[in-house]
């Protein structure tokens, strides 16, 4: 896949915080997929979150669903950004959370530590 149609090729929605955990505890939530690195994603992440770090995501796309939403997250919404496109370049639904797990902690929204 071309890295720049990944980087700026496909338009992605962002959403806040605020949306992102009314999508997450709605009748069809997201699938929640955190694109940091191992060391970042045990330090705090949203509960419910897969790990697959960005430089890993076209290896291993056959590991995300199809027929639900995914919800990008990172520590600021850049690499999800990314992330996000990416899926959408290849045929996935994704969103970004905007501001990634910054903007979630400063809404005061939940963080579980760990794996």
């Amino acid at each position: 896949m071309n890295l720049l149609k990944q980087m700026f090729g496909s338009s992605t929605v962002n959403i806040t915080p605020a949306e992102a955990q009314a999508r997450l505890r709605g009748s069809q939530p997201p699938f929640l997929l955190d694109v940091r690195q191992p060391e970042e994603f045990r330090a705090g992440h949203i509960a419910g979150a897969k790990l697959i770090p960005l430089d890993q995501l076209s290896a291993r796309l056959h590991e995300l669903p199809r027929d639900r939403e995914i919800l990008c997250v990172c520590r600021s919404g850049s690499r999800s950004g990314v992330a996000a496109r990416q899926l959408a370049s290849a045929g996935f639904t994704s969103a970004n959370l905007g501001g990634g797990m910054i903007a979630w902690q400063r809404a005061g929204l939940p963080v579980k530590p760990g794996k």
